[in-house]
């Protein structure tokens, strides 16, 4: 299977799984527990049907929208992933080329495995940051700092990570940041020589905006888990989410907001956005998918704060489904995640221009000739 045989996104993934050694695909694959949240997260826009108008004259249409202040070209942002440079050897920096060559937002995790500084000085197309409030005081105020000089456009607070998610896949393969060689993968990881080459020989693995202050998750081998569990302030309440975003002074949003009442709080301390999210299924198992949540929300703060819709999508359809419904735009991780581990900066850009594309058919066939013309009247639930 080659990058040109990739069509769409579960195209990516099965090429992914192929390229990767299992305990390195399984870590993107997985979530917690029995995954049931992570499949309702893309099951649950079947359960929503398009209604089309026709004979719109759409001939031209744009598919840009604004969003956190900013232009996107396309109503779609890449998520913040952490760990990239793990699943191929460029990383960050291949999603952030191939986000400014589309002219799109994507955003960069505190355990990403290139610098801040780095990331912000690559291109004019929108950026954000995803905050994970650490116990250490003083690594927050320099991951806030850091982002001000580098001119990062947003932060995204998130909120749903007060401890690890069980991922039964990763404790079972033993998967861990940086990856270690356990006795029950080492086979996997020889018999995948173009990715073990490409750790071994290239830039030694790094999390540059976490070294500064700790050393475990960094040089010391640690799975996520853990490090979730054991790193970060798990006294964060919304008094600190307030006090973080008057010291970030920026936009901000607040990433893993799930019910109508904490959309409603995240309102009142000021928030620009809110991301509708449940971290892909990778924390609580058994919540809600957020698209099946986003009406409710969109409901009663729609219109007052911008609503992303993020996680589970994979198809354009998915995007305009969320549009319909009430959000300000989509979002996603795999989606690019699974592109970059089967092909590096090639595969972003193929996985990019495949969701392009479907957006714009999609909308033509939906007779519609801007993003924001998606209304409710355009879905039926079953």
């Amino acid at each position: 299977m080659r990058l040109s045989d990739c069509h769409n996104i579960a195209d990516f993934r099965r090429l992914a799984k192929r390229r990767l050694p299992w305990p390195v695909f399984d870590y993107i694959d997985g979530a917690a527990d029995d995954e049931l949240t992570k499949a309702r997260n893309t099951a649950a826009f079947e359960h929503a049907d398009l209604v089309p108008d026709v004979l719109a004259g759409v001939a031209e249409i744009d598919t840009s929208i604004t969003v956190m202040g900013r232009e996107s070209a396309l109503p779609l942002i890449l998520s913040p992933t952490a760990l990239q440079r793990v699943f191929h050897w460029q990383g960050e920096r291949a999603v952030a080329r191939a986000a400014q060559k589309f002219g799109l937002w994507f955003g960069i995790s505190s355990l990403a495995t290139v610098a801040i500084e780095e990331i912000g000085a690559m291109g004019d197309n929108p950026k954000m940051f995803q905050l994970y409030v650490h116990k250490d005081k003083g690594l927050n105020r320099s991951m806030i700092e850091r982002c001000k000089a580098a001119r990062f456009d947003a932060i995204a607070l998130t909120v749903d990570t007060i401890v690890g998610g069980k991922r039964e896949r990763c404790l079972r393969s033993g998967f861990s940041s940086p990856p270690r060689f356990t006795a029950s993968s080492l086979m996997s990881y020889a018999t995948k020589p173009r990715w073990a080459l490409d750790y071994l020989l290239r830039e030694k693995f790094a999390l540059p905006n976490l070294d500064t202050h700790v050393i475990a998750g960094t040089g010391q081998a640690m799975s996520i888990q853990s490090y979730f569990t054991e790193m970060l302030d798990q006294s964060l309440d919304w008094k600190t989410a307030a006090q973080i975003r008057e010291q970030w002074g920026g936009t901000f949003c607040l990433k893993g907001v799930m019910s109508v009442a904490d959309a409603r709080r995240a309102l009142e301390i000021g928030a620009d956005a809110i991301m509708v999210s449940n971290h892909g299924g990778r924390q609580l198992d058994g919540s809600r998918a957020p698209f099946d949540q986003l009406r409710e929300i969109a409901d009663a703060v729609g219109g007052q704060i911008e609503i992303i819709c993020d996680g589970g999508v994979r198809r354009g359809t998915h995007v305009l489904k969320a549009l319909a419904a009430g959000a300000t735009c989509a979002a996603g991780g795999r989606l690019y995640l699974y592109a970059l581990a089967a092909a590096g900066q090639p595969g972003v850009e193929r996985a990019i221009d495949i969701l392009r594309e479907e957006i714009v058919r999609d909308m033509k066939l939906m007779g519609v000739r801007r993003a924001d013309q998606l209304a409710i009247d355009n879905l039926r639930w079953r």
